[in-house]
């Protein structure tokens, strides 16, 4: 059955916007500027949501510090932008692949599969989020451009009842999902291109917003240098090259010793820069950033 009163004049998601009623008749540059300027909305939507943004990160921080976790759940698209989200933190910051958890509906095969009614069964939202043991020290983020994704719906609720701290990222005001969240991130950017094509501006705001959470949540954790990611897992020649050029930047240090000393820690940027600013072993190195909860500016500030 369906539910009516879920159809809030304020789902502009849903809309068709008239100024793209002859998208079939324009050229590929045509259609390609006009999707290209439709994103400028993005932003503008972003910005009003981020009193709401700033929130959640304080909350995602405040939970992950106490041993908490950050997850992702969401249908279709938005379930793609949590997973991929999730998955591209540890090699970036090298957290560890359970502080950061996307949930799709229809699993890891809905991820390349369109699995056909999965988004519609709250119960099996509330199951595949409880699967995981919620407690009140995670941060449980609902995605769903409509702001009314029954399995969304149902997974958000579980974690309230689970204790945990709620957000809602929607693309719609005054959503179903916003009004039962701790914490409602509504970012509507109107009607998309195509009619109700929802991984166009509506992914690409959900998808900013994501970038948003976990870096602002990993700086605070200390997790870079200023804007440099030095606890980046170096495991490609790319990724080494780096490495070594964010210790001679950080420490002055020549290319030669950088290597050097990066092998001898393990390849751990924070270690090897320790190590060089203070010339102690990477054990010692080791206690020094773990007496400052891993943030290296305060390692290399350390005067004992």
């Amino acid at each position: 059955m369906t539910d009516h009163s879920l159809r809030a004049h304020t789902r502009t998601t849903e809309t068709i916007d008239p100024a793209y009623s002859n998208l079939d008749t324009l050229s590929p540059t045509e259609i390609a500027t006009a999707m290209n300027g439709a994103e400028s909305l993005v932003t503008l939507a972003i910005d009003k949501a981020i009193p709401a943004i700033g929130q959640a990160i304080d909350a995602i921080v405040t939970g992950m510090t106490s041993g908490g976790r950050l997850i992702y759940i969401g249908s279709g698209t938005s379930g793609r932008l949590g997973v991929l989200d999730a998955s591209e933190c540890p090699p970036t910051f090298s957290s560890h692949p359970d502080d950061i958890i996307g949930i799709i509906a229809g699993g890891d095969d809905a991820l390349r599969t369109a699995i056909e009614g999965a988004e519609d069964d709250a119960d099996a939202g509330a199951q595949d989020l409880l699967a995981h043991s919620i407690t009140n020290r995670d941060v449980v983020v609902g995605i769903t451009a409509s702001g009314r994704t029954p399995y969304v719906l149902g997974a958000v609720q579980a974690a309230q009842r689970a204790g945990a701290t709620t957000v809602g990222i929607s693309n719609n005001d005054g959503s179903k999902l916003g009004s039962l969240v701790d914490i409602p991130i509504e970012v509507p950017v109107g009607p998309e291109v195509l009619a109700g094509s929802t991984r166009l501006k509506a992914g690409s705001a959900q998808k900013r917003v994501l970038n948003i959470l976990t870096t602002a949540t990993m700086v605070k954790l200390g997790k870079t240098y200023g804007n440099l990611m030095v606890d980046v897992s170096p495991t490609n020649e790319k990724l080494r090259e780096r490495a070594i050029n964010l210790v001679t930047r950080i420490t002055g240090a020549s290319e030669e010793t950088a290597l050097e000393t990066l092998v001898v820690a393990q390849w751990r940027v924070k270690v090897a820069a320790t190590m060089l600013t203070h010339s102690i072993s990477p054990a010692m190195a080791e206690q020094v950033l773990a007496g400052k909860d891993g943030r290296l500016r305060l390692a290399l500030a350390d005067t004992k």
